[in-house]
């Protein structure tokens, strides 16, 4: 019997017309061409500030998939989670602006959760994007070792200069701050400027940790030789090891301007190459630790079952599980239950600025194969027991 199917554990904080109202909005998303056109029209109106439609947002997509508008707003769903044993990574999701006022206006909020959480175990990890710092076309240009102008040289510098202070602060509070990945171009940099702020902070333990997708190529043999570099340089790396969520647009682009396909080949060669990830952090807990974020329960088992077969505590603080709020709370809370480290992405932020966020989240439930539906057969599934047991 699969492990991760029990609908009462997942779904105990949620009523019926909670679950009925998640399974209408999964039951839309299933369709692409809705979801593409929805989508669409639902950027538009919410941007154009469409009061009637921001109130339709909010209490559906919004309600679904993010904890509020404000951190203090969001306190509610981090302690109903913390009282099952699952921790709130609070995920300031704003995304699309590329201006200097936004990305210092950004840097301040990362910092504000810093000292919000502080004390906190219900918020065990800080995160922010790196373009939520700077503009993606200087992270490409840095990657490339472009030549830079003298204004784009001042601008990288800002760029550090915001990753430098959340991590100093990060470090001298004692919380684990996570930096996201992004879309392959621009990730070079993004990864060159981990290492250096781990190199800086994680000399005692992981306190800063990098994204790993490994629907990407290339990947393993980049952790590799990272690890080597560490072992050199004497520091402790963190990874988040994901899939990826940029699939699509990754191969339009290397179709586009004619270069290799940075993505695998099909999924059975992600999946392959994910469980090969967690043999990677499985076989050097000495000097690597890793959040493994996946909706996968397959996945997920394989680390449970390897943690076990080397001797370790559901609870070992070198490896921690995550999952979407409002999403796979079959895996999250099964977790929770037996002890191991569950945390929840909890998305955050004022509605009209999340709506890019709500969206490229609908389209990625659309594309990911079973993921739509495998939700709607849990929420089915336990609407069908609630029925029954009355």
């Amino acid at each position: 019997m699969p492990i991760f199917n029990d609908t009462k554990v997942a779904f105990a904080d949620k009523s019926d017309a909670q679950l009925r109202k998640a399974y209408w909005m999964f039951k839309m998303i299933e369709q692409p061409s809705l979801t593409k056109v929805g989508t669409s029209v639902l950027n538009f109106t919410v941007h154009n500030n469409f009061p009637f439609v921001t109130g339709i947002v909010k209490n559906t997509l919004f309600e679904q998939f993010c904890g509020g508008e404000t951190r203090e707003e969001s306190m509610k769903v981090v302690k109903q989670l913390f009282k099952r044993g699952v921790g709130s990574i609070f995920d300031y999701s704003i995304e699309g602006k590329e201006d200097e006022a936004t990305f210092d206006a950004v840097c301040q909020e990362i910092k504000d959760i810093i000292k919000f959480s502080v004390g906190n175990p219900a918020i065990p990890f800080i995160v922010f994007k790196p373009t939520a710092f700077g503009r993606i076309d200087l992270y490409e240009a840095v990657g490339k070792n472009a030549e830079l102008t003298s204004s784009q040289k001042e601008e990288w510098e800002r760029v550090v200069k915001r990753f430098d202070e959340v991590c100093k602060l990060c470090h001298e509070n004692d919380k684990k701050v996570m930096v996201d990945a992004e879309e392959t171009w621009m990730q070079d940099a993004a990864d060159h400027l981990c290492e250096e702020m781990m190199e800086k902070y994680n000399q005692e333990k992981p306190i800063v940790w990098n994204t790993i997708q490994m629907y990407r190529t290339g990947r393993l043999e980049y952790m590799e030789a990272h690890l080597q570099r560490a072992r050199e340089k004497g520091y402790f790396i963190g990874y988040k090891i994901v899939r990826g969520a940029y699939m699509e647009k990754e191969r339009a682009r290397a179709a586009e301007k004619g270069y290799a396909d940075p993505i695998q080949p099909n999924k059975e060669s992600s999946d392959k190459n994910y469980n090969a990830g967690i043999d990677f952090v499985m076989n050097h807990l000495d000097k690597v630790s890793a959040f493994f974020g996946t909706h996968n329960e397959l996945s997920s088992e394989l680390v449970m079952d390897k943690m076990k077969s080397a001797g370790l505590e559901n609870d070992n603080p070198h490896i921690y599980f995550g999952q979407l709020y409002g999403m796979s709370d079959n895996i999250t809370f099964y977790l929770s239950d037996k002890g191991y480290n569950a945390a929840k992405y909890l998305p955050y932020g004022p509605v009209k600025d999340v709506v890019p966020y709500l969206t490229r989240r609908a389209q990625e439930n659309t594309s990911v194969a079973g993921q739509t539906g495998r939700e709607l057969g849990l929420i089915s599934k336990e609407l069908q027991r609630r029925k029954s047991s009355k």
